[in-house]
């Protein structure tokens, strides 16, 4: 009897797990089931990814030594000391006739010969202290001054190249982002065009197995099918790759994303004139900007090697207190000094005016790299402006090529109906189709790509630009789709390959 009721005494629990047990599972579902939007995506990047907080690490060292810097203006106090024992193995004596000491007591000889200037002490071992404080403040150093100032200007150049890297991080993040969306459409496309085949396959065995068509038709529809399905896998594998890069960028993985809406409006990009872009990035650029610094950077650094030939005054002050046990020596000595002290270079082999000419043209190397820049940017900015103008026509030419492509398709099959066209017409119709449908797919995603990219040349791309993208998604999720552990195809079960009768 004892021994039921432990069983009997459980089975309330058991059943509250099982009542429990699918709130549970749905309450994950539900979370895990929600998508990622790309503010969402791009907040993380710029919390966990790791270039951009190596950037800030060393911004943060380049603050850091401003102050490094900034410590030669202000006092400089050391302490110094030191204990030793000194002992006297053997002495000298003097020849020449001394002091007379006789009739005195051996006391007072030796009191008598430290007084006379310790020439006949006896102590053999000796130990002394001594203390020195010093303090000095830099009343005019030009070398220091200039550091300084050095030092502000690269913070100032540091703070550019963290704001580029902060956009390349955002515009990396977008493009990731945009990529899955754009796989995504492709791999939907190709599983419509591997349905459609494998439609078109089982007809033309059926057509086979009551002698309308020849074997040479199912084999060319089995090669189609064939093809179709290796494209598709490619583009799960190109889905799956989209998402790594993603979690790269991030440290985060997402299971699902938010899609780009249907309704997406394809405009040029605000302003409309190309020079207005150029002249957004001279002024916003950080790249240009921080190229730009590099200059005063590289000019302070030629200050700094003119002031070699400036004198250095420095004030003073300093107190040293020494005593020692020696026999004979009563109390301790101690004095001090205040005092300035000039320092002029004379001579230094040439030192200094080499170091004037090494960062001279050290100065007219970084002027070329910010002219550089310059060009390089320009380039950039009228290139994606470019891109971004042509893509709005290379959308409204995609769609206007699957409604072609569609009308196409519609007359081959009606053609194959009749018998005027062959199943391969068919084939190469709806491969002409989904291509299409996948060319108008990677159109919209290079058209939000480049209008990105644009702004990020032109400096204007930051989280309230995203903001605006982000309005774009609606709502659907792309979900990680990844393949079970047998390997089966995680996206459709395909029907046995026909074999011709």
């Amino acid at each position: 009897m004892t021994s039921s009721c432990p069983s009997r005494c459980s089975r309330p629990s058991r059943v509250l797990r099982r009542a429990l047990l699918p709130m549970m599972v749905a309450t994950i579902m539900s979370t895990s089931a929600q998508a990622a939007d790309l503010l969402t995506i791009a907040n993380d990047a710029l919390l966990n990814n790791a270039e951009l907080a190596s950037a800030r690490a060393l911004t943060r060292s380049t603050e850091a030594g401003r102050d490094v810097d900034r410590a030669d203006f202000l006092p400089q106090v050391q302490v110094s000391g030191n204990i030793t024992h000194n002992r006297e193995y053997e002495r000298q004596s003097s020849s020449g006739a001394g002091p007379d000491f006789s009739g005195l007591t051996p006391e007072q000889q030796q009191a008598a010969a430290a007084l006379a200037g310790g020439s006949q002490s006896q102590d053999d071992n000796v130990n002394r202290v001594g203390l020195t404080l010093e303090a000095t403040q830099a009343l005019f150093n030009a070398i220091d001054r200039r550091e300084v100032e050095r030092s502000e200007r690269q913070i100032e150049q540091q703070l550019y190249q963290l704001a580029a890297t902060e956009q390349g991080v955002l515009i990396n993040v977008s493009t990731a982002y945009f990529e899955i969306l754009r796989a995504h459409e492709v791999l939907e496309a190709r599983r419509a065009q591997e349905r459609a085949i494998n439609r078109q396959l089982e007809q033309a065995r059926e057509q086979f197995e009551v002698g309308l068509i020849v074997i040479t038709e199912v084999e060319e529809a089995k090669a189609a099918f064939d093809q179709a399905r290796a494209i598709r896998i490619g583009a799960e594998s190109d889905l799956q790759v989209r998402f790594e890069v993603l979690e790269r960028l991030t440290g985060q993985r997402y299971e699902s994303i938010d899609a780009l809406g249907e309704e997406l409006t394809i405009a040029p990009p605000m302003p409309l004139e190309r020079s207005a872009w150029v002249e957004l990035a001279m002024q916003n650029n950080p790249r240009v900007l921080a190229s730009q610094a590099g200059i005063e950077v590289s000019r302070s650094a030629v200050e700094i090697a003119r002031a070699g030939h400036l004198p250095q005054v420095n004030a003073f002050a300093n107190y040293n207190y020494a005593d020692s046990d020696a026999d004979g020596i009563d109390g301790h000595d101690s004095s001090s000094q205040v005092g300035v002290g000039v320092s002029m270079p004379l001579y230094t082999g040439g030192r200094t005016s080499a170091s004037v000419r090494q960062n001279t043209y050290l100065l007219e190397a970084s002027q070329y790299d910010f002219e550089d820049q310059r060009r390089s940017t320009i380039q950039d900015v009228r290139s994606s402006y470019t891109r971004v103008t042509n893509d709005v026509a290379t959308v409204e030419a995609r769609a206007q090529a699957v409604v072609s492509n569609q009308s196409a398709l519609d007359a081959t099959r009606a053609g194959y109906e009749v018998g005027t066209r062959n199943i391969v017409d068919v084939l190469n119709a709806e491969q002409n189709l989904y291509n299409a449908i996948a060319e108008l797919a990677s159109a919209r995603y290079d058209y939000v790509i480049n209008l990105l990219t644009l702004r990020q040349r032109a400096g204007t791309l930051d989280e309230e630009a995203l903001a605006e993208v982000n309005a774009w998604l609606d709502g659907a999720s792309v979900d990680l789709q990844l393949p079970d552990a047998a390997g089966k195809d995680p996206v459709m079960n395909i029907g046995e390959r026909p074999t011709p009768q």
